[in-house]
């Protein structure tokens, strides 16, 4: 399916349902095709699903680097 832009701005909830239903829309600026309504992937990441499974890192993690760590760091 196609739509202006003008036709996108008019009557984007039908363009949503057309999507919804399998349907690609295609946008167009002046003819020429300029974007499309495609549906949106599905979430395949869930922030926080890790939360209390992983062990806390290690002291020396967090300890500061030696003056050769510090170096090698910085590139010197």
């Amino acid at each position: 399916m196609k739509a202006s832009v003008h036709e996108a701005k008019t009557h984007l909830s039908k363009l949503l349902e057309a999507v919804a239903r399998g349907e690609t829309v295609v946008i167009t600026k002046h003819g020429v095709p300029a974007a499309e309504l495609v549906p949106a992937r599905a979430r395949s990441v869930r922030i926080g699903s890790l939360k209390d499974s992983l062990a806390p890192p290690p002291d020396a993690f967090l300890a500061p680097l030696s003056e050769e760590e510090l170096r090698d760091w910085e590139g010197l």
